[in-house]
């Protein structure tokens, strides 16, 4: 039986967009590249924040709008990438950054669609959208083929919700 490749959540708060991101974190393997979509302010870098605690990452996790890319330590190493300024983000991917998407760690990239192109499959994308001032609505989905997309689509078929920030976070259909 094929696992389910894609999953909507409602989140109502932005601790419950967080401990969707560390349900993740958790799982994740090595080499993932997560390809996180949506407007400013609709919990791009709050779920990388979550992502970080479930990989066990320690430091605390900013947006890299104007560094490009911040890499953290952890249980696995998290390579943190910003396309929101397309031009260099693309300059940054083709001339090595890739490299790190492969470097065993899981790379999360904000504002992907921008530089989709260049990103690798399989991917797990994420599209974050408000809903209302304080929800936001959470699509999740495999990208690609072959193993290892499979391997991303059981972990999105799972138990993504958790206990969801204590109620904050429900699947919606």
């Amino acid at each position: 039986m094929v696992p389910e490749r894609s999953r909507t959540f409602l989140s109502r708060s932005p601790a419950a967009t967080r401990s969707l991101g560390e349900s993740l974190g958790r799982l994740l393997p090595p080499g993932t590249v997560v390809a996180l979509d949506g407007d400013l302010g609709s919990g791009k870098t709050c779920l990388v924040q979550g992502l970080a605690a479930g990989m066990g990452v320690q430091d605390p996790v900013t947006s890299p709008t104007y560094a490009l890319l911040q890499s953290y330590s952890g249980r696995l190493d998290l390579h943190h990438f910003d396309a929101y300024m397309e031009g260099r983000e693309r300059a940054l991917l083709q001339d090595g950054g890739l490299e790190w998407m492969h470097a065993g760690g899981v790379a999360a990239i904000e504002w992907a669609q921008r530089v989709a192109d260049v990103l690798p499959l399989p991917r797990l994308a994420i599209r974050l959208e408000h809903v209302a001032p304080s929800e936001r609505r959470l699509d999740i989905r495999v990208e690609g083929e072959g193993r290892a997309a499979d391997r991303l689509a059981e972990i999105v078929a799972g138990n993504l919700a958790g206990n969801g920030a204590e109620g904050g976070l429900e699947e919606i259909r």
